[in-house]
């Protein structure tokens, strides 16, 4: 079985310096926004349905960063086999701190510093995929 799913990471500038927004699922599971791409949507849409379905966040409160791309792929158990994910991210910062999560999918929220956010998210690939976002925007506000 193949799926291939679409999220944002998100973040916001602060007197604090940059946040990140994570999820809380349960367990140690914490993570960005995602979901399914569902027939006839496109990576961007079912990225910003499911952003605000999870967090309450609408487009409008968000500015994306297009020359920002990362994507995951990982195996996972599924019905006795073996699936495989795809999932495409997409970088946006947040006007807003605001976040009205949906209890049936989510415990909790943060917002991180970088740091406090590697050290919760509890996959490598959401690490490397955290540090290139983190990457991308200090340096584009160093104007580099």
């Amino acid at each position: 079985m193949k799926q291939i799913s679409s999220g944002i990471i998100i973040y916001r500038r602060t007197s604090q310096g940059v946040l990140f927004l994570l999820l809380y699922h349960g367990g140690k599971y914490w993570g960005f926004p995602k979901g399914g791409i569902e027939e006839e949507e496109r990576a961007k849409e079912t990225a910003l349905r499911e952003v605000r379905e999870e967090t309450g966040i609408a487009a409008r409160d968000l500015t994306f960063r297009p020359q920002f791309h990362a994507q995951d792929r990982y195996t996972f158990k599924s019905g006795g086999g073996t699936g495989y994910k795809t999932v495409i991210y997409f970088l946006a910062e947040s006007r807003s701190a605001r976040v009205t999560i949906s209890p049936r999918e989510h415990r909790g929220y943060g917002w991180f510093t970088f740091k406090e956010a590697m050290d919760t998210v509890p996959h490598k690939n959401l690490q490397r995929n955290l540090e290139k976002a983190n990457e991308f925007v200090s340096g584009e506000k160093k104007g580099v």
